[in-house]
């Protein structure tokens, strides 16, 4: 992505140092009986020699405000910096408004739209389309239906679950929301009722449910009431979408956070660590824009 003034400093030379007059201290895995020193000044020297153009951070802006859902700014802001902007407006409503109708609840539709998008998207992502009608069993449950839940279950999920062990595992786990109506009640916190003073009505949890909560092996469970699930299903379906678009199935930016945090666990699993006021923020970064906690197996 950006061009560089300089070549990338060998490892070595970011190496820890032996001098006991090192500006920082490194956690690292070298295995030696102390922990290895690093020059502060000198990393930030290397970092400096590394000459990131103006134009690919403006690259990396237009790419997040198209990818994102923001088509008017992205070409305003082409507009402003000389960039070209070739953008169909129509496939990126479209796109934004199938992936509002999943996290609105509104799977049924969703699917509809991506059938007339381009039926190849669900039909070649076997999982994602196992995850969309799991999703939409949740709301079937969500809004007390529970016939139609047990008939989309058996007619829908269940063939699917027999073919794959991991979805059968997944609709075994959904399917437990039905033994634990009280759990589902108090756990969605899709919709909220507000009052008009702005306030949020509070129902009394029963000391059962409450007990439910406290227990983590529950967890789970509760998360799939959640309004981060809807989330977490509708930017796997948008991924989809902006693949099946020529696009990549995310943002620039997301991708660096991913590559930032790689390379700072490869760091520390050399032994080489990183200076105090720089670790942990790649993973860091990861989990608050990513919202990954295992950034190994990303």
């Amino acid at each position: 992505m950006a061009s560089t003034s300089s070549r990338a400093p060998a490892v070595s030379r970011l190496g820890p140092t032996t001098s006991g007059t090192s500006n920082s201290t490194l956690s690292g895995n070298s295995g030696a009986s102390a922990p290895p020193t690093f020059d502060t000044r000198q990393w930030e020297d290397e970092l400096g020699k590394v000459d990131i153009s103006k134009h690919d951070l403006n690259l990396l802006i237009f790419d997040y405000l198209l990818i994102e859902g923001y088509p008017d700014a992205a070409v305003e802001f082409a507009r402003e910096t000389g960039l070209p902007a070739d953008v169909d407006h129509e496939k990126v409503q479209e796109r934004m408004e199938i992936r509002q109708a999943v996290e609105d609840g509104r799977v049924e539709e969703a699917v509809r739209r991506v059938n007339e998008l381009d039926p190849e998207i669900l039909d070649t992502n076997p999982p994602l389309l196992f995850h969309l009608h799991l999703l939409r069993m949740i709301e079937l449950i969500r809004s007390e239906e529970i016939d139609k839940a047990l008939a989309f279950a058996t007619e829908e999920l269940a063939p699917r679950g027999a073919e794959n062990p991991e979805f059968r595992l997944e609709l075994e786990r959904t399917m437990g929301l039905l033994a634990f109506p009280d759990l589902v009640r108090f756990a969605d916190d899709a919709g909220t009722s507000i009052n008009l003073d702005g306030s949020e009505d509070i129902k009394p949890i029963p000391l059962e449910t409450l007990q439910l909560f406290s227990d983590p092996s529950f967890s789970p469970l509760i998360s799939l009431m959640k309004k981060s699930y809807r989330v977490e299903i509708s930017k796997e379906l948008n991924s989809a979408i902006l693949e099946n678009q020529g696009h990549g199935r995310e943002t620039k930016l997301n991708g660096l956070v991913r590559l930032m945090a790689f390379g700072e666990n490869k760091l520390v699993d050399a032994g080489l660590g990183l200076p105090v006021q720089e670790k942990e923020k790649g993973r860091n970064w990861a989990k608050k824009i990513l919202n990954l906690n295992d950034v190994d197996s990303q």
